[in-house]
């Protein structure tokens, strides 16, 4: 080392006037400790600017700038190829901003890199449940719950999937594991309690939909979900009272003025449905099952041109709805129409309805 230093002043300030070092002047060592240190110095500046990048996409996630997030990321992934957490980073904003097949991507370049990274799996799960490829999803899920048993999130997606795919015991089990992860988790009892609810177990679902509002108050679609199964038990005015505190936590949650006014047609107050059905699509106006339902209620009170408009409209954003079909074709009927009837009632059949079909045939066979 001091000759390097000795070699190096005298290359600087060697006589009256300077004089410059050649590459031949070097020891193949002294060589070797510059091109290292520069080697080091570039090193530090990529992580540097990798750092920076790094730090930015993450202000910019928490401001949910989804965009400038990910770029930042991708920036900091450039400089520091060996930055692990910003390809995480990358691809959980990737999957909030619904870029699912990016998120795959930039997680499976992560777990490449480390294979037991049970977060990333996760992720990259959650990436693959959002393209709808649930084998895949449910590959990564159970994978990171081996690598991490105690992450209550993983059993909680999971749960999900098997929600989605109709396997509600499974689904069961999961929440239920996800409950004793996570006590306070408001949506787990919520999803378990749809499972039971998807069951015909109504008491169960009931019980659980009670402990998600304990557990958050706030939550107007876990209000929705008890007015529904009420409902469904025929507690009506139990139900009506679900239904009027989730509307007064979300006065633009649709849905719950649609299942309000299910209900108040359960109790014959038809003026009240119309009303809930009308408040529901000025929020929602592509809601087919409402301008159905307000269909019906036209029905009810021989208002059938306006019964015939609404079935209109609900074929019009959704033209394979069979019940659509159906109240169109009553409401032809009345009107005189009786070929449009029986061309809508053969239309609902095709499409699988009881009710079509057993019209079509009283009514249209041969």
């Amino acid at each position: 080392m001091k000759k390097l230093k000795l070699l190096l002043l005298g290359c600087l300030i060697l006589g009256a006037s300077p004089v410059f070092c050649q590459e031949d002047d070097l020891t193949p060592a002294e060589i070797q400790y510059r091109d290292s240190i520069a080697a080091l110095n570039e090193t530090n500046a990529a992580v540097a600017r990798s750092q920076e990048a790094y730090n930015k996409g993450i202000t910019f996630f928490q401001e949910k700038n989804y965009k400038a997030a990910i770029q930042q990321f991708k920036t900091s992934i450039e400089a520091d190829p060996n930055f692990t957490a910003a390809f995480y980073n990358k691809g959980v904003v990737e999957n909030e901003d619904n870029q699912f097949n990016e998120a795959v991507k930039t997680l499976s370049s992560l777990i490449a890199k480390k294979q037991n990274y049970a977060k990333a799996y996760f992720q990259r799960g959650r990436a693959f449940q959002g393209m709808n490829n649930y084998l895949a999803a449910e590959k990564d899920y159970k994978t990171a719950i081996e690598l991490d048993a105690t992450n209550p999130k993983s059993y909680y997606n999971f749960g999900t999937l098997q929600f989605l795919q109709q396997n509600y015991e499974e689904a069961i089990v999961s929440f239920t594991k996800t409950i004793e992860l996570d006590n306070n988790m408001a949506f787990a009892y919520n999803d378990r309690g749809s499972s039971y609810r998807m069951k015909g177990n109504y008491a169960k679902a009931l019980a659980d939909y009670e402990e998600a509002v304990k557990r958050n108050p706030n939550l107007a679609f876990v209000l929705n979900n008890i007015g529904t199964t009420k409902k469904k038990m025929k507690n009506y005015d139990a139900a009506i009272a679900s239904f009027n505190r989730a509307i007064s936590l979300d006065g633009k949650f649709y849905l719950a003025y649609a299942n309000r006014g299910a209900t108040q047609m359960a109790k014959g107050r038809i003026d009240d449905a119309i009303n809930d059905f009308k408040k529901c699509l000025t929020i929602e106006p592509k809601y087919a099952l409402a301008y159905n339902n307000l269909a019906a209620a036209f029905l009810k009170k021989k208002q059938y041109q306006e019964a015939l408009d609404a079935a209109n409209k609900a074929i019009n954003i959704d033209k394979s709805y069979a019940s659509a079909y159906v109240n169109r074709g009553l409401a032809k009927e009345m009107l005189r129409d009786m070929n449009g009837a029986c061309e809508d009632w053969e239309k609902a059949k095709d499409l699988g309805s009881e009710t079509g079909n057993s019209y079509y045939a009283q009514n249209c066979g041969m």
